[in-house]
């Protein structure tokens, strides 16, 4: 009980409100562009209208931002990769050489058993070299015969190594053809194949070991093994240094390409807009922008703020007005600013994107008119497509062209769902969106003298939006549906399926019960639609107002087979105990079954706090009118407080009414419908429901065209009495 007072409190606090607003424009005020972009865009080739612009300060002519960024790119590809040469390690790595030289020398003369003293050399490489030293002759193809001669050759490898220079990096990993050296404070660029890379310097060995100590390839494998000991890249990428040049090479690209001076003209009026006044005035907004100060900068987002506000004001207003609904659930209101969000946002991220193609068309707000108008009706779907397409121009630097581009095809995409019956108008909703945004792109592209290529282009993009935000949209439909607790018409066709399981069980246990249903479903439909009512609820509401009886169907009239009347064996309260059980029965069925609660509150709204006259009336001839209590002869309620729920009470008292009379011609009909509506205001039943006098009258019409037609006579047919009396033979 606490958990649903709060519940209720939530839904209906206005602080929350308030708050939901508040929070949704601050929101929409973050993805703003940066100050410099509030004022009107301008686009190449559109006419100035304004007055002639003159420039209140002194400022730079900024490049466009992609061609100042893509200066930068040439400009760092012109910086080679730096190199530094590591002077010392010649000598320190000839030292070594020299002294391992000697420490090996005596250790071949000695014997093979010393060979594990040795690091510098596998088991295999000491073994060739212990035999060339005790029997060099061996070594055919050798034109040196002492351990002395080789390592004087390796010597002068590695000297010649790293005269030459030996690279950190591959070829391959060297982007450029030449590198940088830096030599202390100078530095001079080189091809890089002046120089040996790790790959190369193997080559340089072997071809000095076959030119000085001959062919013999044993001795050669294990005198590159040695050299490659006391081998180490002299010359070291330095990738600091080289960042920091590429960095310096792209701050001395200039940003900008001239300068306008205070009291200057930027652009007269009724001038087109070309390249270079477009840049003169993105430019002149820029410097504004960074003149402002932290009290300008305050001042512009409380604009901003107030800006969101007033787009706001006329959906609020309208929701205060026309829709209170709405406006009594928070969660409704917090769907609607979602849905509004959701597109702020993805406008913010398409506004991200630096690419020239006109990526303003995936702007989705096709999706916000559609789920607006599915959710809720039109004339909100409608709404809320201006108030989208008005904040999303004004996120696109108050884009006027973009704002009404959207309206209209968001327009248009509210019209395709406004009666939607079925999945498949997803087709009709591409179409229209994109005839839609096909029309503005011709529009605004012939004014400003837009290319072939260009409007291509926007087709292009136009189609993807046509194309993603119907699909987008009956996807994010059921989300919707589950989170935010919502019934939309895709819900209540689902639940007018006949394989329903309370309908097929409501056919099964009480047929006179479902048959009364489906011809109060024919009924309620069409009067709905008559007075503006949403006629899918209303026979959704028919067809399961009744699903109570399903539980002890005998207890009804109309399911009762024989003449037999079970409530002429009880007393007067054990009968209306019976029939008020329907309505507690059928709620308890409903939510069993988790039908949506639009639906459920048909159950007992369809009786209101109706009396139960038959057996109160009863009653009264058995213990005397002051005996009873007339509350106990009631049914709960609560009253209709929808046109829906209202005409399906009205309609359930004709109907049944009218199907009893043994002779029902026009006037009586009309009689019996007059009568037993008029009752229903009288007491009161009516007094929740958003009903005029004008949508009474048309549901009086309503019912007696198609109540008349129900009871229309036929003829009889030849012998129809004999078929009526007459038993036939099994």
């Amino acid at each position: 009980m606490i958990n649903t007072k709060m519940s209720e409190k939530l839904r209906s606090s206005l602080r929350i409100k308030f708050a939901i607003i508040i929070l949704t424009a601050f929101l929409i005020v973050l993805m703003f562009p940066k100050g410099e972009s509030i004022e009107s865009e301008v686009t190449v080739g559109s006419v100035w209208i304004h007055e002639d612009l003159i420039s209140s300060i002194t400022f730079e002519i900024l490049k466009d931002p992609k061609t100042y960024e893509n200066e930068k790119i040439q400009a760092a590809k012109t910086i080679l990769p730096i190199f530094l040469r590591d002077v010392s390690l010649e000598k320190l790595y000839l030292d070594s050489l020299r002294n391992s030289n000697s420490i090996l020398t005596v250790i071949l003369l000695k014997n093979n058993e010393a060979k594990s003293t040795n690091k510098l050399l596998s088991d295999e490489s000491y073994t060739t070299l212990f035999k060339f030293v005790h029997k060099p002759k061996s070594f055919t193809g050798s034109r040196i015969f002492t351990i002395t001669q080789v390592f004087d050759v390796a010597s002068q490898i590695i000297k010649k190594i790293y005269q030459r220079g030996l690279l950190s990096l591959s070829y391959q990993d060297i982007p450029r053809d030449s590198i940088a050296l830096r030599d202390g404070k100078f530095e001079n660029a080189f091809p890089k194949t002046n120089y040996l890379d790790r790959k190369s310097v193997n080559d340089f060995i072997q071809f000095y070991l076959n030119g000085n100590v001959g062919t013999n390839t044993e001795l050669n494998v294990a005198m590159e093994e040695y050299i490659a000991n006391f081998i180490k890249p002299n010359l070291v990428f330095s990738r600091q240094l080289t960042n920091l040049a590429v960095q310096n090479a792209k701050d001395k690209v200039p940003p900008n390409v001239g300068i306008v001076n205070e009291n200057e003209r930027i652009v007269a009026k009724h001038d087109r807009i070309t390249t270079e006044i477009k840049l003169k005035i993105d430019s002149y907004k820029i410097a504004k922008g960074q003149g402002t100060g932290f009290w300008g900068s305050l001042s512009q987002n409380f604009g901003k703020f107030l800006h969101i506000l007033i787009i706001l004001l006329p959906f609020i207003i309208y929701i205060v007005l026309f829709r209170r609904r709405i406006l009594n659930d928070n969660f409704k209101i917090i769907l609607i600013a979602c849905i509004i969000l959701f597109i702020s946002f993805l406008t913010f991220l398409v506004y991200q994107l630096d690419v020239p193609s006109p990526v303003e068309y995936l702007v989705l707000v096709p999706v916000a008119s559609m789920l607006l108008t599915i959710i809720f009706d039109s004339r909100v779907g409608f709404y809320g497509t201006v108030i989208t397409a008005l904040i999303v121009g004004g996120l696109r630097g108050n884009d006027y062209a973009f704002a009404l581009t959207n309206i209209i095809a968001g327009g248009l995409a509210a019209f395709t769902v406004r009666d939607i019956k079925n999945r498949t108008q997803i087709f009709r909703s591409i179409l229209y969106i994109f005839i839609g945004y096909a029309l503005s792109i011709i529009a605004f592209g012939f004014e400003r003298f837009d290319s072939l290529n260009q409007l291509l282009s926007s087709f292009a993009f136009a189609v993807s939006n046509a194309l993603i935000s119907p699909v987008l949209t009956y996807g994010l439909i059921i989300f919707v549906e589950r989170i935010f607790k919502i019934t939309t018409d895709l819900t209540l066709l689902e639940l007018t399926d006949f394989n329903q399981p309370l309908l097929r069980e409501l056919a099964k246990s009480a047929p006179g019960t479902f048959n009364h249903s489906i011809t109060m479903g024919t009924l309620v439909e069409t009067t709905a639609e008559a007075i503006g009512a949403n006629s899918t609820l209303a026979r959704v509401g028919a067809y399961y107002h009744d699903i109570g009886k399903t539980i002890d169907p005998e207890s009804f009239v109309e399911n009762q087979i024989d003449s037999k009347n079970i409530h002429e064996y009880l007393s007067p309260e054990r009968s209306v105990k019976l029939i008020l059980d329907h309505v507690k029965k059928g709620i308890e069925l409903g939510q069993n079954y988790s039908l949506p609660k639009e639906v459920i509150d048909f159950i007992p709204m369809h009786h209101g706090t109706m009396t139960i006259s038959y057996f109160y009336e009863k009653a009264k001839e058995l213990y005397g009118e002051d005996k009873i209590d007339l509350n106990d002869y009631r049914y709960p309620g609560p009253k209709p407080n929808t046109k829906e729920t209202a005409i399906v009470m009205l309609a359930d008292a004709c109907e049944s009414t009218i199907r009893s009379l043994s002779e029902a011609d026009t006037q009586k009909i009309e009689n019996v419908i007059n009568n037993l509506i008029n009752s229903r205001i009288d007491d009161g039943q009516l007094d929740e429901a958003p009903l005029t006098f004008k949508d009474v009258k048309q549901i009086k019409e309503s019912f007696l065209s198609i109540l008349v037609g129900h009871q229309h006579k036929r003829i009889r047919y030849p012998k129809q009495e004999e078929l009526e009396n007459t038993k036939s033979e099994e």
